[in-house]
């Protein structure tokens, strides 16, 4: 795949696997141009070509250094940061031969062109935020393309950006940047459709549609019209028409500054009041649109444009807020005074002091739980609302910023209202109402509680499991709501944190019973809450230093240079039964009531040690049975290198624990800011051993799982270990719904290919 390992490729040649070369929005158009969905043809600069730059420009220390000691709190230190940033990006000289590929591309694409960001940590299931990063349309020429790809580049480092990869836990310097250059659509409509009804979640088709090109939706400028189509046999069941007396298009004086290419036009008056698109073309969209999510095995977020012609796919990505939740909202009894009408679009109830934001540069006054009202949002708003109560726009439909933000932000949500800044006053106390598209005057208590949509209608149906990581009980009940198999790591902990105390120091006070009671009354929240779906509990895994922090520890725990290779896991066991024997007490306290719980060795070094701790289980009581596995975390070397001896214990499971075994494999702490760019996952090292042990426990017929955030972040690796066999993926909360996704589109593909 030489191509592959260029600074440019074109669409045809990338797909869905290629996300890190290309990212979200590259990877997606060259999905939908190999499987012949019409999309506007185009050429990607990769990633390697953005990593490439900072490198040779020495970028990435300077940078790194600026954003040390961020404070992303602060606006208006985080602005400072994020401009100095982007000075020193598009001040930079770009390498000459990226230069000179883009050129080449450029030269044969020809014409207007799109040049959009697609960077690797966006368009994914659990996190998009509409608009972080630049696009410039209506680009023309060689130099321009160039400017507008470092522009791309540099918006990376947008104070909106960066405030998100704060929020997120993101690196900054690790995620990477492709660049999009699409050959311009001029539309004469455009707008968004969502393959699910984003705000009640039903199986609904919502179109918007305006006059001009779709910028005007996303931003939320102007208000479009809605058509609802019933996904089943597509009738069009509910029509918005909203009058639109400008559009934006192209600017007709011939400049090439990528600034300065749109302009805002009058729509003429015989069209302002007209439905956008006729009822013909949008069946055909709808039809389309249901077309890109079976290929995708997940509801879509989709831009879409028109031209005198024909109808195109411009971009696709899935919907990001599809989250289960009680929605409050005011009883249809209620007699509160309505003092707005608009579109909901992020369901729920919030009240609170309202607080008018004209502009960007006052977002700092908006305090946490204030009603934030603007004419619309825009990406720089969204630290102001994260700290809202509710949202109130003048402009805009479901998917514009502020629809999709607050949704992603679990904020209730009204757009469109058409003058709530004129209206409303500040300090003024309204109630807002996301799921009815209504503000209320005052405080209004009454109000009831729906769920958004059965969770039926959500679940997306793999082979392999998707199992979820936990730590925290009382988080349990409503994790176990969602579409997941189980429990595929339940960490102690948490649990032992709360409890306080080091195990040994309670023993010696003569309150052993004690330590095992808290325990087991934490496990059995989260086997009560999942029953009859598994829980499979790792046992505890405390490090010397973090024993030494609970009360009485500095008396037991020895310091040591290296807690991580130290005495733990396993080794504890074996040494100090009568402290294993408390958490096998709460584990068998817990299995009373509840069969689902089962058990989990972490760091075992030698299949001595293994054998050694299931004598000591059987021993207590605990047997392996059909209700009851034991299962065994490969997170060693030795675990790879040794697993048919490992297996031959006779254990039921075992579980991938890939960030330490990608530590251990290529010798680098994952915290070491030096090194982090080698801690990888894909490493043909890591692959390798997770091959050998998931063919391994397969050809054995022994579960097989993993459990770490690599499978969501990484398609291509997801595919490999459902081919290679692996029988459940084990991830963090917010990355459920997407996790089984991807599992969903790599079975498929797999299936097309054997």
């Amino acid at each position: 795949m030489k191509k592959k390992r260029a600074n440019v490729v074109w669409f045809m040649e990338v797909g869905k696997e290629d996300l890190p070369l290309v990212g979200g929005k590259g990877a997606n158009l060259g999905e939908l141009t190999n499987l012949e969905i019409p999309v506007p043809p185009g050429f990607i600069v990769t990633t390697q070509s953005y990593y490439h730059f900072l490198n040779e420009s020495g970028l990435r220390a300077k940078i790194t250094e600026i954003l040390k000691k961020l404070d992303p709190d602060n606006g208006k230190k985080l602005d400072k940061s994020a401009t100095r940033i982007k000075e020193l990006i598009t001040k930079a000289r770009m390498p000459q031969q990226i230069e000179d590929d883009i050129k080449e591309a450029y030269e044969k694409l020809g014409g207007l062109v799109a040049v959009r960001s697609s960077a690797t940590a966006e368009d994914l299931p659990e996190a998009s935020f509409a608009g972080q990063q630049r696009t410039f349309l209506n680009i023309q020429g060689e130099e321009e393309v160039v400017a507008a790809v470092q522009g791309c580049w540099a918006s990376l480092f947008e104070p909106r950006a960066i405030f998100y990869r704060e929020q997120q836990g993101l690196n900054h310097i690790r995620v990477g940047i492709a660049v999009v250059v699409q050959r311009m659509v001029q539309s004469k409509r455009s707008g968004v459709m969502f393959t699910r009804e984003p705000v009640t979640n039903e199986e609904k088709i919502a179109i918007e549609a305006v006059y001009g090109l779709g910028e005007a939706v996303v931003s939320g400028g102007v208000t479009p019209d809605l058509y609802l189509v019933d996904k089943k046999n597509f009738a069009i069941i509910h029509k918005m028409i909203s009058r639109q007396e400008w559009q934006l298009t192209k600017s007709s004086k011939g400049t090439n500054d990528i600034e300065e290419t749109n302009v805002q036009l009058p729509v003429s008056e015989d069209l302002q009041g007209k439905q956008k698109l006729s009822d013909r073309e949008i069946v055909t969209l709808a039809k389309l649109g249901t077309k890109v999510e079976k290929l995708y095995q997940f509801p879509q977020d989709i831009e879409w444009a028109r031209d005198d012609s024909k109808l195109y796919i411009v971009q696709t990505r899935p919907i990001t807020t599809l989250k289960m939740l009680e929605a409050e909202q005011v009883s249809e009894s209620s007699e509160a005074l309505i003092i707005l009408n608009g579109s909901p679009a992020g369901p729920g109830l919030g009240c609170g002091p309202v607080n008018i934001v004209l502009d960007t540069t006052k977002i700092d006054k908006v305090k946490k739980g204030d009603i934030l009202v603007a004419e619309m949002t825009t990406p720089d708003f969204v630290p102001a609302m994260k700290r809202a109560a509710g949202i109130v726009t003048d402009r805009g439909g479901r998917t514009c910023h502020a629809a999709i933000v607050s949704r992603e932000l679990g904020i209730p949500c009204v757009v469109g209202t058409g003058d709530a800044t004129q209206k409303l006053k500040s300090s003024q106390v309204v109630t807002v109402d996301g799921s009815r598209g209504k503000v209320y005057e005052g405080k209004v208590k009454a109000k009831v509680t729906e769920t958004a949509a059965p969770a039926s209608k959500t679940k997306i149906k793999t082979r392999t499991k998707v199992y979820v990581n936990l730590a925290e009980p009382e988080l349990a009940e409503k994790v176990a709501a969602r579409d997941v198999d189980g429990v595929g790591l339940l960490r102690a902990e948490f649990m032992i944190a709360q409890i306080g105390e080091h195990p040994r120091h309670m023993i010696e006070e003569g309150r052993g019973k004690e330590f095992a009671a808290k325990l087991a009354q934490g496990l059995t929240m989260f086997a009560k809450a999942f029953n009859p779906r598994p829980v499979v509990y790792r046992t505890t895994d405390f490090k010397t230093n973090e024993y030494r922090n609970l009360k009485g520890g500095q008396k037991y725990e020895e310091p040591e240079e290296n807690p991580m290779l130290g005495y733990r896991g396993c080794s504890r066991y074996i040494r100090e039964r009568d402290i294993f024997k408390l958490e096998i007490e709460a584990i068998k306290q817990v299995r009373e009531k509840y069969k689902n719980l089962w058990v989990m060795i972490p760091f075992v070094r030698t299949p001595l040690e293994m054998a050694g701790v299931k004598d000591l289980l059987v021993a207590e009581g605990l047997h392996q049975s059909q209700d009851f596995k034991l299962w065994m975390m490969v997170e060693v070397p030795s675990n790879v290198f040794l697993i048919d001896k490992f297996l031959d214990v006779g254990i039921d499971g075992i579980s991938i624990g890939s960030n330490d075994l990608t530590q251990l494999i290529l010798g680098i702490d994952r915290d070491s800011q030096k090194l982090e760019k080698q801690f990888d996952e894909r490493n043909e090292a890591v692959l390798m051993a997770l091959e050998r042990v998931i063919k391994a426990t397969a050809k054995r017929g022994v579960t097989s799982s993993i459990c770490g955030q690599a499978p969501s972040f990484y398609p291509d690796l997801t595919e490999k270990l459902v081919g290679w066999g692996i029988t459940s993926v084990s991830v963090n909360p917010d990355v459920i719904e997407k996790t089984r996704g991807i599992i969903a589109a790599a079975e498929q593909r797999l299936a097309k290919t054997t």
